[in-house]
């Protein structure tokens, strides 16, 4: 794909995900409201196909791949969520997938990669380059590489999420003053950004990251792009990169979009309260923009707010410590 993320090419990505992805609910939760003061939009993507957004922007990138090219394959980088959208999508069109993971991405994600058909090879976390590993399978096979987020055609999928927001939005009669997702290398959050801008143009866009990996915050706050000193040694193992996508950072540098911090207690507590309380099952990288709610670090006052559960894909040993926390 070579034009740029748009609005118009994620109404084009709608299209080609109709029928295909879940056209996730914009839910309230009167508790959630009494709370944090203020009323809450929650995007559950935890519903989505494969348990996350990330189906999303896969499919719809797999889908452009030309027909001739498809025999060759799809090759990609992910810990989990971006695995599972991509081996989906590649299960749906008829491709071979294989995905490069780290051997201790979280052994449900792993086992249901496996599960969707993936051939999942495993590399150690700061110490193999899974992008050369990537590299050498598709310079070997002419297989296509989608990338988790530096892809626009990944983008545009991700940013369906932003379309579906502000049109249920709007049928609520609201229209959100701030919107908060979680954030990796950006592919989610500038899509929404993107996909708001014409029902919430001047809403605020605000990225979530765990302590210790906030290049976002450190880079929309410096203006220029930040990187990570730690490959690991978070929990939120679906949102750790080592720096912002240089794509969706100019994005979110041009909406002028605000970094938000979380601890992991903070992430572990948010888990445990969307399953107590909102009766989600969220995993700790997905639950990072309601654990900034909950701890009171999202700006704008008492008026809406939209958060995006992002992914549900939690082991139950993880879960099991949430709730015991």
């Amino acid at each position: 794909m070579t034009d740029a993320p748009s609005l118009a090419t994620i109404l084009a990505a709608q299209k080609r995900l109709a029928g295909h992805a879940v056209v996730t609910p914009l839910l309230r939760f009167p508790v959630l409201d009494a709370v944090v003061g203020r009323p809450v939009l929650v995007k559950p993507e935890t519903l989505q196909r494969t348990g996350s957004f990330k189906f999303r922007g896969a499919f719809n990138r797999v889908s452009m791949i030309p027909v001739e090219d498809r025999a060759r394959g799809v090759v990609a980088c992910s810990s989990g969520n971006h695995a599972q959208g991509v081996a989906e999508a590649s299960r749906i069109l008829g491709l071979k997938a294989t995905i490069i993971m780290p051997e201790d991405a979280p052994a449900i994600k792993l086992q249901r990669t496996r599960a969707l058909g993936a051939d999942v090879i495993t590399y150690r976390r700061g110490v193999d380059n899974r992008d050369e590993i990537a590299a050498g399978i598709c310079e070997r096979t002419g297989a296509t590489f989608v990338h988790p987020y530096e892809d626009a055609g990944v983008i545009s999928g991700q940013g369906t999420v932003g379309l579906e927001i502000a049109a249920q939005a709007k049928a609520l009669g609201m229209v959100p003053d701030v919107i908060v997702a979680c954030t990796g290398g950006g592919g989610l959050t500038s899509g929404i950004a993107l996909g708001v801008g014409q029902d919430a143009p001047d809403a605020l866009v605000c990225t979530c990251e765990p302590e210790g990996f906030d290049d976002y915050a450190r880079s929309l706050a410096s203006g220029t792009r930040q990187g990570n000193a730690a490959a690991s040694g978070s929990i939120c193992d679906a949102i750790l990169t080592d720096r912002p996508g240089e794509t969706a950072f100019g994005i979110l540098s041009d909406r002028k979009a605000q970094g938000l911090v979380v601890t992991d207690r903070e992430a572990l507590a948010a888990v445990a309260f969307a399953f107590t309380e909102l009766k989600l099952v969220v995993e700790p990288g997905g639950a990072v923009a309601l654990a900034a709610l909950l701890s009171g670090k999202v700006p704008g006052g008492t008026g809406p707010v939209a958060i995006v559960l992002s992914g549900g894909n939690v082991d139950p040993a993880m879960m099991q410590r949430a709730l015991q926390g």
